[in-house]
């Protein structure tokens, strides 16, 4: 689905009284709009869900939207409290309104309508409306404005600030009104392209499933295996190539200490794509009580390669930490060629290990006249299943009574299954959490000779057709014809176009993304590739699609990033379900270029509470390494003309077309494995996608064959290579403000109801802290394009409405009542709200945009200790340094600010700011809330609450210089010279332009 375009207008909290003059332009400079690409998101700034009970009063979002039933109940009883204040004839009126605006808080756009997107701008405090509905909303029910927005901040700020803006029906619908058509409410309801596939997985154009990552790890040297304990502890063990296995807590930090340590053992190289080494790790099922681990690797003995499976204890004094004294050998195999060496241990449930054993190496399985795979006297190019259960006192292993080998002459009797050639990466499927649907598939990535790569579903003594098959082909033509091979086909295979070296994954499982559930994702070593299958139950027919990296404005979510390192080395499970990839930006056993990314959805989550997870608690010995994540995260990308080298995205079509042709295959000289040996750049950064035709996916599964054939089963599938795109940013749309209100003599209904607030007004004292509404938002001003004041028409003849409590009915709303009678009683009520939805704020990025020395190459020395001079406090030391102010007797440091007004005021005024000996000041131009603060701070106060813009309070005249402009804060900064920004002096504004704050 093409994502829209929208308009969004700001959201702000008020929490503090301001003057008279202030309040209008406080209401008008929330017009401001920013635009940018819009996606389903609420107001906690997470994706929406479906509420595990159905709603009671908000019901049109019963299926999708942002509200529980714990939401839904709140949203309810304010409504009722608001609508006390009417009779029958107004409730019929405007509660319809009333009601529809309260519960945009459940709309799936909800963040669109609200401008919550970004936890760094303030939002709007009413969703935005649509013209003609707000020109509705005013002419029956203007009034009621007061009444919405009376628990959003104290009475008195709204009780001559709502009048004007009820009078006069510009500045109603200039408030309330969302300009782009297709988001504003009611509208959105109503989109077709919006709704279409709301809450499903988010696909381009070209069907490529749109998802999102979560960095959990780095700093890793090819880490090849990531498991769970599933002993509740949520602990996840990542094993390195090296020889190293780490040992990670629940909330991302890293146990200083390794699980174990092998690297003295192991037999690995720092060469790129060296396949030996530490391969796999597994824990016994019952690794609480039976407290042993299973570990596969490389080693040479006697200048023999060979591969060693052993068996570990857990220390008894930690843990964390295995018993390096009680390995003991549970299988050895000695290895042909240092390529192809297997690496996969896993447990399956019946509780027996399975091992997954490579060809021998070299190409084309060149041993004995059929090649190890398909001789079953050998124990290479197989899968294996023992039984390592109460061997304490007998042999390391035995051998189930049911494998399917047992009673055959001169084969092994631990092959499970075997025509494999080098399988890399397998996993065991754990079931629908709700009917139980394909618990305990074993499913495995077998990695191709030089055609094709393939997905095989593993049965007990299956063969897999490795050397005579790759794929859906045939590789060596005499054995692909031989009637007796009886080979099992793939689920799915895939052509080296995609990709030469195939990552096996795992069926999602989990609870937080409800619409991966059954969703088989898998991906590839060489191209970096991540892909997709999905059973049809019916038909049998796996259906793929390609898995790309949504785009910035999909994957806008806190802690979200979008790209990754191209080389995935493996997939994995947390003991929650949820799924996970290793992958690295160099193939390495000694770099530490290593990322562990979780997958996300961002088009739908599971609804609140439903997957909350208690750590048991752990005992530590040892430090932490608190875990601190290197990739930018989307929410905080600024625009930028320079590709991020880690940014993949792809494209690829569902659509499966098949064709038969007929192929005369011969071996050709190894390609495929190697590709995990070969050293490439880390990630390609293409400025074009160009498009090609890729053969052969075929996704249709059978169990075995019992005729072979030399046709090849292939579709066609249209690529485009890896593109990087830029990120975006919203525009600023700048609007009217007033400064001034209107006076005006209200009657009747609006008469009524301002003697109501009067009174109660009155009755309750002014509070000077700050108040406390639902989102928590900080105030922020946008500019306007005129500092004129603006007069308010006199008010149209309008219709009364009576104001009493009325009986609750579940009648429907006419659209216009056919009369209206006068208000008699008051309704202000103040009520706090409490809310479940707080914002959670993104990491801060720390980097420093502009060093000390580009800044004193300026001439602009900077003080280094104390929170920065204040204005009305003479600064502590003496002297005629630089910036020395004769007349003042006092030094002022470089950088120093003050706000300036003609009021006289300490706490808002024009930004002014001292370099070079003189008072100059500051434009507006990219001047945010986190550059007011940093004015603010130094003025010893705590934050900025208004930036106001287009020389709002008051613009210098023409003898005071413009010293600063396009001035771009973090937050953390010292001063304005710290921040991103223009040389000094040099601008392309003017003092129409200047800056102000109002600090708090």
């Amino acid at each position: 689905m093409t994502l829209q375009t929208c308009t969004l207008v700001p959201r702000h909290i008020l929490e503090h009284t301001f003057p008279p003059h202030f309040l209008l332009p406080v209401l008008l400079l929330l017009l401001q709009a920013w635009r940018g690409s819009c996606h389903p998101q609420c107001l906690d700034y997470k994706p929406p869900f479906e509420p595990r009970q159905p709603l009671v009063f908000c019901k049109e979002y019963n299926k999708f939207g942002c509200c529980d039933l714990e939401k839904d109940e709140e949203i309810s009883a304010r409504f009722y409290t608001i609508m006390e204040n009417f009779d029958h004839s107004g409730y019929v009126t405007c509660g319809k309104f009333i009601r529809s605006i309260l519960c945009q808080e459940c709309s799936p756009y909800a963040a669109h309508l609200y401008d919550a997107e970004d936890a760094n701008t303030p939002m709007r405090m009413l969703p935005g409306l649509c013209g003609d509905y707000c020109s509705d909303y005013w002419m029956q029910c203007r009034y009621t404005l007061s009444l919405l927005l009376e628990d959003l901040g104290s009475p008195q700020q709204f009780a001559n600030l709502t009048a004007t803006i009820e009078e006069d029906q510009r500045k109603f619908c200039n408030f309330l009104e969302l300009k782009d058509k297709q988001y504003c409410y009611p509208n959105v309801l109503t989109n077709t392209d919006l709704n279409a596939n709301l809450g499903s997985v988010r696909e381009d154009s070209e069907g490529c499933l749109e998802l999102c990552l979560q960095e959990v790890a780095n700093g890793l040297r090819n880490p090849v295996a990531m498991i769970h304990a599933d002993d509740g502890s949520h602990r996840f063990f990542v094993a390195e190539q090296l020889g190293y296995v780490w040992v990670y807590l629940a909330n991302g930090s890293r146990i200083d200490r390794p699980f174990l340590n092998l690297t003295k053992a192991v037999l690995t190289s720092p060469w790129a794509g060296d396949e030996r080494g530490f391969l796999c790790i597994a824990l016994h099922p019952r690794f609480t009580t039976v407290r042993k681990a299973y570990v596969y690797y490389s080693v040479s003995v006697k200048k023999e390669e060979r591969i060693r499976i052993s068996e570990f204890t857990l220390s008894t004094h930690d843990d964390n930490q295995l018993d390096h004294s009680s390995e003991r050998t549970i299988l050895e195999v000695v290895e042909p060629a240092s390529n192809h060496n297997g690496g996969q241990l896993l447990f399956g449930h019946d509780g027996y290990l399975y091992i997954f054993i490579g060809d021998g190496g070299r190409a084309g399985d060149p041993f004995g006249k059929f090649g190890n795979s398909q001789n079953k006297s050998t124990l290479l190019g197989k899968a294996l299943r023992v039984d390592v259960n109460n061997n304490d006192d007998g042999t390391p292993y035995s051998i189930p009574s049911d494998n399917p080998f047992l009673g055959e002459k001169e084969a092994r009797p631990e092959i499970y299954a075997y025509g494999v050639r080098n399988m890399w990466r397998c996993s065991i499927d754990r079931g629908d959490a709700i009917t139980g649907q394909g618990r305990g598939r074993m499913f495995c990535g077998d990695v191709g000779q030089n055609k094709f790569e393939e997905v095989d579903l593993i049965v007990k003594g299956g063969n897999y057709g490795w050397r005579a098959k790759e794929g859906f082909s045939c590789y060596d033509r005499k054995l692909c014809q031989n009637s007796s091979l009886d080979d099992i086909l793939p689920i799915f295979a895939y052509p080296h176009k995609l990709g030469k070296s195939v990552t096996g994954g795992y069926i999602y499982r989990g609870c937080q993304m409800p619409n991966l559930n059954g969703l088989y994702i898998f991906g590839d070593f060489m191209s970096g590739r991540l892909m997709s299958l999905k059973e049809n139950v019916t038909t049998g027919e796996w259906q793929y699609n390609e898995v790309c990296m949504g785009r910035d404005q999909t994957c806008r979510f806190p802690k979200l990033i979008n790209s990754y390192y191209k080389y995935i080395i493996s997939f994995a499970e947390d003991e929650a379900g949820e799924l996970y990839f290793l992958a690295t930006g160099a193939p390495s056993a000694t770099v530490r270029a290593g990322v562990i990314y979780k997958i996300v959805d961002p088009s739908r989550r599971a609804p609140p509470g439903k997957c909350s997870i208690k750590p048991s608690p752990v005992k530590i010995k040892g430090k932490l390494i608190h875990f601190h994540p290197k990739e930018e995260f989307v929410i905080n990308k600024k625009p930028t003309t320079t590709p991020v080298p880690t940014t993949t995205t792809r494209r690829t079509t569902t659509t499966t077309v098949r064709t038969t042709t007929t192929r005369k295959t011969t071996p050709h000289p190894p390609t495929r494995k190697t590709s995990r040996k070969t050293a490439l750049p880390p990630t390609t950064a293409a400025a074009a996608t160009t498009t090609t035709t890729r053969k052969t996916l075929q996704t249709t599964r059978k169990t075995t064959r019992k005729t072979p054939s030399p046709t090849i089963k292939a579709t066609t599938v249209k690529t485009t290579a890896t593109t990087i795109k830029p990120s975006t940013s919203p525009t600023t749309v700048q609007t009217t403000m007033a400064t001034t209100p209107a006076t005006t003599t209200p009657t009747g209904y609006r008469s009524t109801i301002m003697t109501a607030a009067s009174s109660r007004i009155a009755q309750t004292p002014i509070l000077t802290t700050p108040s406390t509404r639902r989102h928590e938002r900080p105030l922020h001003y946008l500019p306007s394009t005129t500092t004129q004041p603006l007069t308010s028409p006199q008010p149209p003849t309008s219709p009364s409405i009576s104001v009493k409590r009325p009986q609750p009915t579940s009648a429907h709303y006419p659209e216009r009542p056919a009369a209206l009678t006068t208000p008699r009683m008051p309704y202000w009520s103040q009520r706090t709200t409490g809310s479940p939805y707080k914002p959670q704020r993104p990491p801060m990025n720390t980097a420093l945009p502009k060093t000390q020395e580009e800044i004193l190459r300026l001439g602009e020395k900077l003080d280094n200790t104390g929170e920065g001079n204040q204005v009305y406090k003479r600064p502590r030391g003496r002297g005629r340094g630089y910036g020395y102010k004769r007349g003042r007797g006092r030094r002022l440091r470089v950088g120093s600010v003050r706000l300036v007004n003609a009021d006289g005021l300490s706490d808002r005024g024009r930004v002014e700011i001292f370099i070079r000996g003189e008072w100059g000041t500051v434009c507006d131009d990219l001047f945010t809330s986190k550059a007011g603060t940093v004015v603010c701070r130094q003025l010893g106060f705590t934050t900025a609450l208004a930036v106001m813009k287009r020389a709002a309070l008051g613009e210098a005249d023409s003898s005071v210089r413009i010293l600063l402009d396009d001035v771009e804060c973090q937050g953390w900064e010292r001063s304005l010279l710290w921040c991103k920004r223009s040389i000094v002096g040099k601008h392309n504004c003017s003092h129409e332009e200047d800056v102000g704050v109002i600090c708090g």
